[in-house]
């Protein structure tokens, strides 16, 4: 990017004509997080505890510790955090900068979604989109806009998990293969709690765009919020996890400038 493109960036901000738009859901003791059957291990909620409050521990300042999983809120899925990138040593901590930041194509199914909420995302669907927007450009993340962050605030709609196992959209595996394999994606986000559908641990293979996405050195978004505000293209996109040495993911704020 040239100084001159940076200063009409700043410009923009600073008048309003570009807008920063906060795609992070809260991250508290009540986020949901995902529940997995047993014998699984599952992850806990987040939890803190203080470890001085301006008191005779630390009078002067507040501080806590917390304890919440890796894969907690809206978070980032490295490469290794799924048996097929296992060996590709892509955690969290490695991940370029450049590939963090990048155009958003915003695939719209909310309309689907609400008629029904196991909605498969399907390739038909995103060669439809690339048909009526053009072709995806280089470093694209692919956030799939389903109405689901609606629900976040309220754990047993957002997992909308039944007598037959969790209900909630997500791509079929011939749509996780096309974000997998399409030569201009870097990553791919959901309004849900994972980056695969309900549904996905009966496909074959289960979880596939888990299989697919993270095994091609490709990277997740989930729990993204505020999806309504972006235009489905023309977004520029910051993801901002912790660099965690050896981290399989992370909390992430998600910010776009539209």
């Amino acid at each position: 990017m040239s100084s001159s493109s940076v200063r009409d960036l700043a410009s923009d901000l600073a008048n309003g004509s570009a807008e920063v738009i906060d795609l992070t859901q809260p991250l508290s003791e009540t986020t949901p997080v995902l529940v997995l059957p047993e014998p699984f291990a599952n992850t806990p909620h987040l939890s803190r505890r203080p470890l001085s409050h301006f008191d005779d521990d630390g009078p002067a300042w507040a501080w806590d510790v917390l304890e919440l999983g890796e894969h907690t809120g809206t978070h980032l899925d490295a490469p290794i955090h799924w048996i097929t990138g296992k060996d590709s040593g892509v955690d969290v901590a490695s991940i370029p900068p450049a590939r963090l930041t990048g155009p958003v194509s915003v695939v719209d199914k909310t309309a689907e979604v609400a008629e029904e909420p196991g909605y498969l995302l399907t390739a038909a669907d995103l060669d439809a989109y690339q048909s009526e927007h053009g072709e995806l450009p280089p470093g694209s993340w692919v956030f799939f806009r389903s109405g689901w962050s609606a629900r976040a605030q309220d754990e047993a709609a957002f997992l909308n998990a039944g007598a037959e196992g969790p209900v909630s959209p997500g791509p079929d595996v011939a749509a996780a293969k096309w974000l997998a394999e399409h030569p201009n994606i870097v990553g791919f986000g959901v309004e849900t709690v994972g980056i695969d559908a309900g549904a996905a641990g009966g496909m074959d293979p289960a979880f596939p765009v888990h299989n697919f996405l993270l095994g091609s050195g490709r990277y997740g978004l989930t729990q993204l919020a505020n999806l309504e505000a972006l235009p489905v293209t023309g977004a520029l996109v910051v993801v901002a996890p912790l660099k965690l040495v050896g981290g399989t993911g992370s909390p992430s704020r998600v910010l776009a400038f539209v």
